[in-house]
């Protein structure tokens, strides 16, 4: 799994102060708005991917697509709401950034046995652990996202090292996600790096 975001040289004072009075309207409300919908025939088509893996031990392609494309779609909007990207992210899974991306491949098999283990007890040996850890970095992430509003007000720039931090919590929770899903069998890393 890859996760990029790329920190941008400078960012844009009229920008930020826009998403930040305004940005629930013309960003949050659409967006969400349209992802409520695809939410929807995202979790139909996570039931019967569960069942097609339990069964055949394969992710179908069409599927694999679909939840890449939405996956792609809620990095270009977080990117931007955390005021990493300036910009207005494409609406829908059709859309792309290459400055804020997701890449993972569809695993050739998934081990049957590890998708009930993680449909029945995931909650308790990847919920509880990754779950209780990320609640402390997503504190320190709200930290960071506040004290980077200040710095791009009078500089113009996103503190690399916050930009950093950020950028491994969504790679971190993103491994969760990818693990619980069946898209790694790899138990994911407790840090975001690389």
């Amino acid at each position: 799994m890859k996760l990029t975001i790329t920190r941008q040289e400078s960012n844009s004072r009229g920008q930020l102060l826009l998403r930040t009075f305004f940005g629930w309207l013309y960003i949050v409300i659409p967006h969400y708005v349209v992802l409520l919908f695809v939410a929807i025939w995202y979790g139909i088509l996570d039931f019967f991917k569960f069942w097609v893996v339990l069964f055949t031990g394969k992710i179908p392609q069409s599927t694999y697509e679909f939840q890449k494309k939405v996956w792609q779609w809620e990095v270009r909007l977080i990117a931007v709401l955390l005021n990493m990207r300036d910009g207005y992210p494409a609406i829908g899974p059709g859309g792309s950034d290459p400055d804020a991306t997701v890449e993972f491949e569809n695993p050739e098999s998934v081990k049957r046995g590890l998708v009930l283990v993680r449909a029945l007890f995931g909650w308790l040996y990847v919920g509880i652990p990754h779950g209780f850890l990320l609640v402390f970095v997503q504190i320190g992430v709200g930290f960071s996202v506040f004290i980077s509003w200040w710095a791009i007000l009078f500089t113009g720039k996103f503190p690399e090292g916050m930009f950093n931090f950020i950028v491994r919590y969504c790679r971190w929770s993103l491994r969760v996600a990818l693990y619980m899903t069946y898209y790694s069998d790899d138990y994911p890393p407790f840090n975001g790096k690389e």
